[in-house]
Parts: C-alpha cells; structure tokens; sequence
C-alpha cells in the first residue's frame, strides 16, 4: 500500500499495532510462566487481558473505517520481543530473570506508547472523535502497565540485591 495521505498513514500505523498487539499476546503467557515473582506473573497475566481488549478495540476501529486489520508485520515489536526472550534465555531463574523480564516488558510498554500516542494524535487530525477516545483509553492502559512494571522492579529489585 502506498502512503500517499494523512489516512493511509492512519491505517498503515492501525495494522503496525494490530500486528504488535497479537504478537504480544503470544509472548506474555511465557513470560508469566517464566516469572519467579509472583507479583511480576500477576501483571503479565493481567496485561493480557488488556491486550485482548485493545486487540478487540483496534478491530472495532477498522469495522469504522471498514478496512480488514491483517497485512502487515510491525517488525520494530518483532525485534524488541525476540531480544527480551534471548535475556529471558540468558538469565538465571529467580529475580534476575524477572529484572531483565520486566525491562524487555518496558520497551514494549514504551514503544506501544509511542505508537498509541501517535495513532490518537493522526485519529485527532482526522476528525475521528470516537476513534480518539478507543485510542486513548489503550494508551492509558499502557502507561498504566508501565507504571505496574516499575513498582514490581523495585520489589524485585530488592530481592536481586539479597541474593548477590
């Protein structure tokens, strides 16, 4: 597809996303399985009820704008997953592994971030209201499971330093 306007650009970012959100749907369950913590299995499991959510948000947007979701692979989340699941491999089980879990979960987090912001502002342009406020209300989400992800670093984090 050629990006030729403001709402192609709309629908080529609406399909980067779609892309993301399933592709992450895929890693969480291991990193929840992976967790030592079980504050850190908590929030991955409660992160993907979310993300079905945003998944089934994103599909609401393209019945609005009648476009089919498929057709593309967001390679920026592909990359970021497939180095947090080789620090996944890398580190020994216990909180270690669960630090390096969580800061791989915070670039997903901070890359959905980006995106979702990005989306919403292009829906804003567009004249999209009710788009804005599906769209807003997943980068909320986002920012909130980043804000998740600290506090259960900080637990965490304690538990690093007792073992060293």
């Amino acid at each position: 597809m050629s990006v030729d306007s403001m709402e192609k650009l709309f629908l080529a970012e609406l399909k980067d996303l779609y892309s993301a959100e399933n592709q992450i749907t895929k890693a969480l369950p291991k990193m929840a399985k992976a967790a030592s913590s079980q504050d850190l299995r908590n929030a991955f499991e409660h992160h993907l009820k979310e993300t079905e959510e945003q998944i089934q948000r994103l599909e609401q947007i393209f019945e609005m704008i009648g476009e089919s979701p498929k057709g593309k692979t967001c390679e920026g989340l592909k990359g970021i997953l497939e180095e947090g699941e080789r620090m996944m491999h890398e580190a020994p089980e216990g909180p270690l592994r669960d630090e390096a879990m969580i800061a791989g979960a915070q670039r997903v987090e901070h890359y959905e971030m980006a995106a979702y912001g990005t989306v919403r502002t292009y829906a804003e342009r567009l004249g999209k209201q009710q788009m804005v406020q599906l769209l807003e209300r997943t980068l909320e989400e986002e920012k909130n499971a980043d804000k998740k992800l600290t506090e259960v670093s900080t637990k965490v984090h304690g538990q690093v330093r007792r073992a060293a």
